[in-house]
């Protein structure tokens, strides 16, 4: 996992930062802590106390042959996926297959319906990310077939995601964000997929980086997110 920087914490997060020389409010749950930590004699400080859950950004993105932009060498959702987590501080995780999809479109969209149609869960790089110290994911995906490709799905299926905050985003080339984020709440009952995704189109992600720029800012700022 890359480190981005510090971010913010994630909304509906009830551990509030505290700047230094500041106080923390009292609560039953701290003074429990601090009770602990005379117990025991171990140091405990306040940011350890009220220690605030990042947001991490986890996404799949398809590079060579993509519609409406030729072959490329950075995938349009990972362009996106960079945005986010420049805007949010988030860490960001990228989900690698292990058998590379095809580089030609025609192949990997031929691909992506077989996969779809057999629900399958293709493996992936590495071990997924341990999720203890996030409240919230933003996950991004191309729209393949109305849905998020199933590699996606493999991810989801072997990250502790229950409890979990999602905050979808997509690249598409004219179907939006689709069904996705109804299916992805389907499949994973216990996390909230928020309803209100990103979707934006691959070539603007890949060819415009002011819009892309202005386009997560928004959608940022509608879901109460922006720094």
């Amino acid at each position: 996992m890359t480190s981005v920087s510090h971010g913010k914490p994630c909304a509906g997060n009830p551990h509030a930062r505290f700047e230094e020389g500041a106080s923390a409010p009292e609560s039953p749950r701290r003074n429990a802590l601090l009770h602990n930590r005379l117990i025991t004699g171990v140091l405990i400080t306040v940011t350890a106390l009220m220690a605030e859950a990042k947001p991490l950004v986890v996404y799949f993105s398809h590079t060579g042959e993509n519609y409406a932009v030729g072959n490329i060498a950075t995938g349009n959702t990972a362009k996106v996926a960079l945005e986010i987590a420049a805007q949010t501080g988030a860490d960001i995780w990228e989900i690698k297959e292990k058998t590379a999809y095809p580089t030609s479109y025609d192949a990997c969209v031929a691909l992506a319906k077989k996969e779809l149609a057999a629900g399958a869960r293709p493996e992936f790089v590495g071990t997924a990310p341990d999720l203890a110290n996030y409240d919230c994911l933003y996950l991004g995906y191309p729209n393949w077939w109305g849905d998020a490709p199933m590699i996606v799905y493999s991810f989801l299926d072997k990250a502790a995601i229950g409890g979990k905050t999602i905050y979808p985003f997509c690249t598409h080339e004219g179907s939006g964000l689709g069904s996705t984020a109804r299916s992805l709440a389907t499949a994973y009952p216990k996390s909230k997929v928020e309803p209100r995704g990103l979707g934006l189109r691959g070539k603007t992600a890949q060819t415009d980086a002011a819009a892309t720029k202005t386009a997560v800012a928004d959608w940022l700022k509608r879901l109460g997110l922006a720094k």
